[in-house]
């Protein structure tokens, strides 16, 4: 992988992984064009999320800030609960990781056609959040929590959107727009933070087969300047309602898919 291919996939990556229409997906779609194929399509995977991940830090740093300053008070006050919560929602994911790691890593690099099922799959879960009810709760519960991170663990198949899957889920439960939307962006950051920090302890990053080393910090920093205008932009759309023009947008494209493919 070249250092401009690297570019080009960190920018979809920055781009995709806050808007609901699967970044892991998009990077299958864009590997598939670019040739690229292997277990070192993961490892560009870990490293771009890791930008994103550092530009939704830098985007909410309010909100973490506020967390970690609640946390440290050493009270059972909300931003305790709240952190309780993030912490309730990665168990599901977790359970996958530790459980069903090395089927997770065969679907990344196993052809297209799951990538447009699971486009598909996030048009119709985006369709559905966008014609439902919501109560528009001001609280995400523990109950909520757990079941928007079990739909996270199933959004770790290649086409399936995790910021749709899990926004949806929690539309569909009955919370409020922006409150899910929040709560998406930083449930995500422990799971992605855990599994780079694995990668640097097993030596992952230092560079294997035909992926050097120059081209995981170009795709780093670009998913991290392009993840940081895009999870500002799906905050808004979210609190719009805008998420019926991502599911046509899955489904056209999952249709195109599996036709292609």
């Amino acid at each position: 992988m070249s250092w401009l291919e690297a570019l080009i996939l960190g920018l979809v990556q920055g781009l995709t992984e806050f808007l609901p229409v699967s970044s892991s997906g998009h990077l299958e779609i864009a590997n598939a064009l670019f040739g690229n194929s292997g277990a070192d399509n993961l490892t560009f995977t870990i490293a771009v999320h890791a930008g994103t991940v550092c530009s939704t830090l830098l985007v909410l740093w309010p909100e973490v800030s506020r967390l970690f300053l609640g946390l440290f008070s050493f009270k059972w006050n909300d931003e305790v609960k709240y952190i309780a919560k993030i912490l309730v929602s990665i168990i599901p994911v977790a359970i996958v990781g530790l459980l069903f790691k090395d089927k997770v890593e065969a679907l990344f690099g196993s052809g297209l056609l799951i990538v447009g099922g699971g486009l598909l799959v996030s048009a119709c879960l985006l369709a559905f959040a966008y014609f439902a009810k919501p109560r528009k709760s001001e609280n995400i519960s523990f109950k909520d929590a757990f079941l928007i991170g079990l739909a996270q663990a199933i959004a770790v198949i290649p086409g399936l959107s995790r910021s749709g899957t899990t926004i949806s889920a929690g539309l569909i439960l009955g919370n409020k727009k922006e409150v899910v939307a929040q709560f998406s962006f930083l449930m995500v950051l422990i799971p992605i933070l855990g599994e780079c920090l694995l990668d640097l302890v097993k030596g992952d990053f230092a560079g294997t087969g035909s992926l050097p080393l120059t081209s995981l910090i170009v795709g780093f920093c670009a998913a991290f300047v392009s993840g940081a205008l895009a999870c500002k932009w799906m905050i808004n759309l979210v609190k719009k309602g805008k998420l019926i023009y991502f599911a046509v947008y899955c489904a056209v494209v999952g249709a195109l898919v599996l036709i292609l493919s």
